[in-house]
């Protein structure tokens, strides 16, 4: 085959030597985060920047002009960057897109100069900037094509000879960094982005465009070290955030930061800004953030979950489910049970349910806040994220969520589940609970202590349907004023509501549609026809277990606690405070008991 350079880089051609980059990168994820141990060894660096960059080959289209399409690409990097390389990588791709002049093709004397430029970008994004990681290497490679500028004219042979620049750079954060040195590895962002150039010149070999863009990811393991690093996690969650509208300097904000965590990024502008800390409350955080700027955006990992599914994962059989789930976090920490938010909203600002917003800051706001709060599904970029994290660890995964009736989450987890199972070959299910709440607790909860009992993967799925209908949950309501906010009932129901002070008990049926399963004229008097109800179908059936919940309301769940021990004989398996997601329809003072037979 003809040899043919490429002296000049449009748009297009940009488009698709990124589109090979990210997925080198995509084919790589399990080995980077096998090798992740910097700046907390949480196995999930290959995960993030897969991540990131999916979210540009999802929503990227080409663009003849160059100065167009690397804008476009360091936006959507940005929005969809996750984790600390993640987001170092995404800010080097926007400081790229800012010291590009306004041209629709570029030579390798304009590329040179704007990789050099674009360097101090991600140095200033870093709080404290660290070497021998990922921003040494693409500094140093910087300055390799810096230095070059005019020696090529070809792209394609100024990226074949940086290869063994980038090689012998990454090697050497092995021995920069005495965390690398004890595991016997190279930093696993900075593998990320030498992966990204050798998937770049790769393609720029073959030129293959028909085999690029088949959307099909194998995922490859490699040999890696095995060596267990001990790593004590100071801060329990990796949490990042857009903020838009920001009412103090890049200085101020970082200063912030700093007293609430360590591992601080600032990527971005003075008024838009993608954050990334690692913190042990990010609610508090976050209930502080929404008086600095719009959150638009949120990501939270557990970095403990994480690091116990690298190194100490029980089963091999993950569970997720979603934070209407509700559970105590001691069952949660117990079953390793990986629970993903829903989103939840007080105008502008964003939240995730039970991560950066629990009970004590929801109800805070449900009462001060002009608006009221609106939830969305979980998307399918999210699930995909979990779901491709977990397929590197586990052999199969079981995910569970709140009814289809009230949330797409859903369907979203269906579509994630299909492409993760495709891309590493493993078995993912979704299931529709048709429940909520403690519903769909005591169903996980079921599905869990399966799992510890060593079922398998089979004989579970056989059986979660029985376990569905044998779940029943009962909620008082003590005022309809929230359920007329968010538009449950109409405003002329909620006044004879009102005046006639009728508190409705809401339940699921079979298909997950709730309904009105009663009313009474106090709340007392409907939390006692619900135990009645309970008492005469246990006669029938035996209880398995069942879940006491309360909406800000200890003295409603210490009741029901006390009458379901009568008569059960037992405790129940948790008592928790409503999802704030739940919790904004069924209302302050709202009590619950939810129920699973044998």
């Amino acid at each position: 085959m003809k040899y043919t350079p490429i002296l000049e880089l449009d748009g297009r051609l940009l488009y698709y030597i990124f589109v090979a980059g990210g997925q080198k990168i995509i084919e790589s994820q399990t080995e980077l985060n096998n090798i992740n141990v910097f700046p907390v060894n949480d196995k999930d660096t290959g995960t993030n920047m897969a991540s990131t960059v999916r979210a540009v080959l999802d929503n990227l289209r080409p663009n003849r002009s160059f100065k167009t399409t690397v804008n476009n690409i360091a936006e959507a990097a940005l929005v969809g960057a996750r984790g600390n390389s993640g987001i170092i990588f995404a800010q080097f791709l926007y400081g790229l897109s800012e010291e590009t002049h306004d041209k629709k093709t570029i030579t390798t004397i304009d590329f040179a100069e704007s990789l050099q430029n674009a360097v101090k970008y991600i140095y200033e994004a870093v709080a404290k900037p660290m070497e021998g990681t990922i921003l040494t290497v693409i500094k140093e490679w910087s300055a390799h094509i810096y230095s070059k500028k005019h020696l090529y004219t070809d792209f394609k042979q100024l990226l074949f000879d940086s290869v063994s620049v980038l090689k012998e750079s990454l090697l050497r954060t092995q021995f920069n960094l005495e965390i690398l040195s004890k595991s016997k590895v190279v930093d696993a962002g900075a593998k990320g982005f030498v992966a990204f150039i050798e998937g770049i010149v790769a393609f720029s070999e073959s030129g293959n465009f028909r085999e690029l863009l088949i959307d099909r990811y194998q995922n490859i393991s490699f040999v890696h070290n095995e060596e267990v690093v001990e790593d004590n996690i100071n801060f329990r969650y990796c949490t990042e955030a857009i903020l838009k509208n920001i009412n103090l300097n890049k200085a101020e904000v970082l200063a912030f930061l700093n007293k609430n965590g360590d591992s601080v990024v600032y990527a971005g502008s003075e008024k838009t800004a993608r954050i990334h800390i690692h913190t042990n409350n990010p609610a508090e955080l976050f209930f502080k953030l929404k008086d600095i700027g719009t959150i638009t955006q949120q990501k939270v990992d557990d970095m403990v979950r994480q690091n116990e599914i690298a190194k100490s994962r029980k089963w091999s059989i993950a569970l997720v489910t979603d934070s209407t789930c509700d559970l105590s976090p001691k069952l949660i920490d117990k079953y390793q049970i990986h629970s993903i938010p829903l989103n939840l909203n007080f105008g502008e600002n964003h939240f995730l349910d039970k991560v950066t917003i629990q009970a004590v800051q929801f109800y805070e706001m449900l009462e001060s806040s002009k608006v009221f709060p609106k939830t969305s599904q979980i998307n399918e970029r999210s699930f995909t994220n979990l779901y491709s994290h977990l397929a590197s660890h586990y052999d199969a995964i079981i995910s569970v969520h709140l009814t289809s009736v009230f949330s797409g989450t859903y369907s979203s987890s269906i579509k994630a589940a299909k492409r993760i199972s495709e891309e590493f070959g493993k078995p993912i299910i979704s299931i529709d609970s048709k429940n909520l709440s403690g519903g769909l607790g005591l169903i996980v909860l079921r599905i869990a202590q399966e799992i510890e009992k060593g079922s398998s993967f089979l004989e579970i799925q056989g059986k979660i349907e029985e376990w569905k209908h044998k779940t029943k949950i009962f909620v008082s309501v003590k005022t309809m004023k929230y359920m007329v906010k968010g538009g449950r009932v109409s405003p002329a129901k909620g006044l004879v509501s009102k005046i006639l002070n009728v508190k409705p008990i809401v339940s699921v049926d079979e298909s997950g549609n709730s309904f009105l399963f009663g009313k009474t004229f106090s709340q007392r008097s409907n939390m006692t026809k619900v135990i009645g109800h309970i008492r005469a179908l246990a006669r029938e059936q035996r209880i398995w277990n069942y879940v006491v919940l309360h909406a800000q309301n200890e003295a409603a769940a210490a009741w029901y606690v006390a009458e379901m021990r009568k008569i059960t004989g037992f405790e129940p398996c948790s008592v928790v405070n409503i999802s704030p997601v739940i919790g904004m329809n069924a209302g302050l003072g709202a009590a619950s008991v939810a129920i699973m037979f044998h």
